[in-house]
């Protein structure tokens, strides 16, 4: 589906803005640091925007339900690029938590049809 798809990417750019100066901006000037992750987060718009007016449009997901999907594959995205990018450990209280944010995805899709607002 085009809109998990293009969330996935728009969330890999996302924690590149927001994470990736800890590893690669040498300046230590906090503006040139802001410009540097704003350059980057554009193209995060420029994939989210989309994902979330098809995915609200044209799959006719709920705005919550949007939200939660984008926060499940931000969390996926992110134990990646900690990981394999900054080099840390996931701890188990790590996975824990994040397991715990996880169960919000179930319970947006996992009880009956789409609430019709009543």
């Amino acid at each position: 589906m085009i809109t998990i798809a293009l969330l996935i990417l728009s969330n890999i750019f996302m924690t590149f803005a927001w994470y990736g100066h800890l590893k690669y901006a040498k300046s230590s000037h906090m503006f040139y640091v802001i410009l540097f992750s704003w350059g980057i987060a554009f193209f995060e718009y420029m994939l989210m925007v989309p994902a979330n007016r098809i995915g609200y449009s044209v799959y006719k997901f709920e705005g919550f339900q949007l939200k939660i999907i984008q926060e499940v594959i931000t969390i996926f995205v992110f134990i990646l690029f900690a990981t394999l990018f900054l080099g840390e450990r996931l701890k188990w209280n790590y996975i824990v938590s994040f397991g715990l944010i996880l169960l919000a995805g179930y319970f947006a899709f996992g009880f009956g049809n789409k609430s019709n607002g009543h």
